[in-house]
């Protein structure tokens, strides 16, 4: 096999380990995520900050947030039976679904919030955010930043959608802590405004990741092919075997976070159907045997 048609073959891990990896990740994310959604509406409250508070209530509903995604998990690992013969795994992605809509109305409550004093005309009874507000903003950012990367790396690892979204609440955590710092610093050099409009531009950002995680859901419902790169990795794997002519069609499809293969390949004509048969078998076995994410494979031979 050449160097263009090698794969990098995936770590298989049980659906024991999972549950474990995915228990461990949201027992570590629950309690910073408590314990900082705490020191951010105290430090706000205490600073008279406006949007550390709105940043310390996005925290909060990650804790709830990281809930949901368990239990979304824990379902679709569970195995197929009489009336769902496919398995569950779809059920991870109402859960992301689910995530992206909490993400989304946390983020309007804070914007509506920001708008009513943005456009009240008003600014003179806008209070000046004390130091400790900029304190909370700059360990939110290096906490949320560490916790979107811990969560991303085993999500990649387990390859869960719903973890993903949860890496995602993170990152959008941090960003609006961004936001929320540079709003505070320039309402205590003299413009109480530029604090709540900080927390209109943490909306923004909570407002876009609530659209990817629910679009990524989405596709990964209606079966949604899978990406050129893999389909063509396939294409290479089938091509490997000297019996094959050719292929006629390849079509896969994302059922959660697995992948459904359905192939038509062309043999010699003249073979027995013993013959096709074996040859399919053997293509079938180097497709599951290179890709562990593919959990059925459907093959079809023609005549050449």
């Amino acid at each position: 096999m050449n160097e263009s048609r090698s794969l990098k073959k995936e770590t298989i891990l049980s659906d024991n380990d999972i549950r474990k990896i995915v228990d461990k990740v949201s027992a570590v994310t629950i309690l910073i995520n408590l314990l900082l959604s705490l020191f951010k509406l105290m430090a706000g409250v205490a600073a008279h900050s406006n949007a550390m508070i709105s940043d310390a209530l996005h925290s909060a509903s990650d804790v709830f947030s990281t809930i949901v995604v368990i239990i979304g998990i824990k379902l679709a690992s569970k195995e197929a039976d009489k009336e769902h013969p496919y398995g569950h795994e779809r059920l991870e992605c109402v859960a992301a679904i689910i995530l992206s809509m909490l993400l989304f109305i946390t983020g309007f409550s804070i914007g509506i919030g920001a708008l009513k004093n943005v456009f009240s005309g008003s600014y003179d009874d806008l209070q000046v955010p004390g130091i400790l507000a900029l304190i909370a903003a700059i360990v939110s950012i290096v906490c949320k930043e560490c916790m979107y990367w811990y969560t991303r790396y085993y999500a990649k690892k387990i390859d869960s959608a719903a973890l993903i979204a949860d890496a995602w609440h993170h990152r959008s955590d941090a960003l609006s802590s961004v936001g929320a710092l540079i709003g505070i610093w320039c309402a205590r050099l003299g413009f109480p405004v530029m604090d709540s409009v900080a927390s209109l531009v943490i909306f923004v950002f909570i407002a876009k990741a609530a659209y990817d995680i629910f679009k990524d859901a989405v596709d990964k419902m209606v079966d949604h092919s899978c990406d050129d790169k893999t389909e063509k990795q396939i294409y290479e794997c089938v091509m490997t075997n000297k019996e094959v002519r050719g292929i006629d069609s390849l079509y896969t499809r994302i059922f959660g976070n697995k992948i459904y293969v359905d192939i038509e390949i062309k043999v010699d004509g003249s073979y027995t159907l013993k013959k096709a048969h074996e040859i399919a078998e053997e293509v079938h076995e180097d497709i599951e045997k290179n890709f562990t994410k593919i959990k059925h494979i459907m093959v079809h031979v023609n005549p050449e």
